[in-house]
């Protein structure tokens, strides 16, 4: 009986922590600076299909196009190769754009080939980098300008390249990219005034991308514009919010650590050098957005030159990599995963599945093993709260006696029965414990497989290829034979079933309920279970079953070191069907 209280209180728990807790904060702790808008067709909506966790073009056609516009703009002669561990790609002479980058670490399924970051202006999926200068009275290096660079130039962590480009008033303006071995571009943007009167220039750096190929974006996951200002990120407004907009524009309060944009799993952002800039995020229409950062104005005079440092981080959100910026002085870096409120106990959850991955090598045994963990840690504790629960049931009788005496006296009787419980030695919350031990596991392991790029596409065994995602073969299409999709609160799969009759068994173990109506309760809520778990990553439901499978062998563990419980759990079942088969 306790058990099952138990348990209740535990499905309840989870339920409220997964869903119930960003959206509570959001409620009670708005934030000041987001805009509130009204509705409008979000691209997904447009298109028909819901964007993926991994983001990309929604539509055949705009991907028939991508693949086409892609083909023509990387075959513009002058393009300068980068080659590093972490990105590959190129630069456009034309503009100075760091335009087309592919990250070398992750794949893309669909496309079979290096998950794309950057893409060229004008392709459907555009997304890329701008080094700049504005200024009046004088001539400044454009979108269009094609830039010079050393014949046979490429940017490796070994070798930066150095773009100029002089205008008629002998002008002198360069940019030096440098990469490193993982994700960061830096930029050295300088200009040399070789001409005769003073110049005023503002440097700026930019970023611009479509919405179209934006992630999953929900109450939870954020994607769109972010950035830290102040040493506090903002995951405040996403695309919808921006466009709507008074001129589509937000202009940033606070010192800009970095912005840019994000999505579950990728991130474009700049970030400024030692000199303070301004920042704005604009909607340019038609899907597109920007990301700008613009310096303080400088005077050149004849003969002097000036520049500013910008660094440019472009592709995944590995956890390590992104720590590893932040010692380098980049604030809150690490913190462009949105880990939520409960970072604290989720980060050391997930370096803990890493080592078990380092040490097995399959993220599927990490979970097993992890729950293995779990389950040890609590073993003595569930050893307790059997002597709790055979305690409480040793005090039943007496219980039976006190509410029969002061049935008329609430206040009375929580006194008296307070005094039982302390003369007797027990805890009426000691069952408890396990489980409340296990709820942030539970929802550690459900943010990590939700947000880190570590666990995408993690295969487990046999039909299991990802499991950050739903268990793919449901039992509705006969496990993927029949050539439909099913709808996700019906996808059934497997794993569902096995969490579902992995669930029932444990019940089977616990007391039977006198109450019919939590005998009924309890008869359903496995199956009950089955469907609300059912569309979650298949890596959780693993944790879960193998959680179930530890719980009932732990049973039957504790029922043979303690045959009085055995004996006890066995009556209260006779019991319970002797009363139904009277009333019958």
């Amino acid at each position: 009986m306790e058990n099952q209280r138990n348990l209740i209180m535990a499905v309840v728990l989870c339920a409220l922590l997964l869903f119930g807790w960003d959206a509570a904060v959001s409620y009670f702790y708005p934030h000041a600076n987001k805009p509130v808008v009204a509705a409008s067709p979000t691209p997904a909506a447009q298109s028909g299909e819901k964007p993926s966790r991994d983001g990309g073009l929604l539509s055949a056609a705009d991907r028939a196009a991508e693949a086409r516009d892609l083909k023509t703009a990387l075959a513009t002669p002058g393009r300068i190769a980068i080659a590093a561990p972490g990105l590959s790609g190129s630069i456009n002479p034309a503009g100075a754009l760091l335009d087309d980058l592919v990250t070398n670490r992750h794949q893309n399924q669909e496309r079979n080939g290096a998950e794309r970051i950057f893409s060229p202006v004008g392709t459907p999926a555009e997304h890329y980098a701008q080094i700049g200068w504005d200024g009046q009275n004088v001539e400044l290096p454009g979108p269009n300008t094609v830039w010079t660079a050393p014949a046979g130039a490429k940017l490796t962590p070994e070798t930066p390249v150095t773009l100029t480009w002089t205008n008629a008033a002998g002008m002198a303006f360069a940019i030096t990219y440098k990469i490193d071995k993982d994700y960061m571009i830096s930029a050295d943007a300088s200009v040399a005034n070789r001409g005769a009167a003073p110049v005023t220039v503002t440097p700026f750096a930019r970023l611009g991308r479509t919405s179209k190929t934006a992630s999953l974006d929900t109450w939870n996951i954020h994607s769109g514009p972010f950035g830290a200002f102040d040493e506090k990120v903002s995951f405040d407004a996403d695309y919808e919010d921006l466009a709507e907009l008074p001129g589509g524009l937000q202009v940033n309060e606070g010192k800009a650590n970095w912005i840019g944009f994000t999505d579950i799993y990728w991130m474009s952002a700049l970030i400024p050098g030692k000199e303070t800039a301004s920042t704005n995020y604009r909607s340019l229409g038609g899907q597109l957005f920007q990301a700008n950062m613009f310096y303080k104005p400088v005077a050149v005079a004849p003969g002097q030159s000036a520049g500013v440092s910008t660094r440019l981080f472009a592709g995944a959100k590995e956890g390590d990599v992104l720590a590893a910026y932040e010692k380098t002085g980049i604030a809150k870096f690490s913190l462009a995963i949105d880990w939520g409120w409960f970072r604290w106990f989720e980060e050391p959850i997930f370096w803990l599945l890493k080592k078990l991955f380092s040490l097995a090598g399959n993220f599927g045994v990490a979970i097993i093993l992890l729950t293995l963990i779990v389950r040890g840690i609590m073993f003595p504790i569930a050893q307790r709260q059997f002597t709790s629960m055979a305690a409480m049931k040793a005090i039943q009788p007496k219980m039976k006696a006190l509410q029969e005496r002061y049935k008329d006296d609430k206040q009375k009787l929580q006194e008296e029965t307070l005094k039982l419980y302390k003369s007797e030695g027990v805890n009426p919350l000691g069952g408890c414990l396990p489980i409340f031990l296990q709820i942030p596991v539970f929802f550690a392991l459900y943010k990590v497989l939700t947000l880190a790029v570590e666990m995408r596409h993690q295969p487990f065994a046999l039909w299991i290829k990802d499991l950050s995602a739903p268990d793919p073969l449901h039992v509705l299409n006969l496990f993927g034979l029949l050539p439909f999709e099913v709808p996700g609160f019906l996808g059934i799969g497997v794993l569902a079933i096995l969490l579902g009759v992995t669930m029932w068994a444990q019940f089977k173990l616990n007391p039977a309920s006198p109450d019919p109506v939590q005998q009924q309760v309890f008869a359903i809520m496995p199956w009950m279970m089955m469907f609300i778990m059912a569309p979650f990553a298949a890596g959780l439901l693993i944790y879960w079953i193998t959680s179930n499978l530890l719980t009932i062998l732990q049973q039957w563990y504790l029922y043979s070191k303690h045959p009085q419980m055995r004996a006890m759990v066995e009556k209260e079942r006779a019991d319970v069907l002797a009363a139904k088969k009277n009333k019958q």
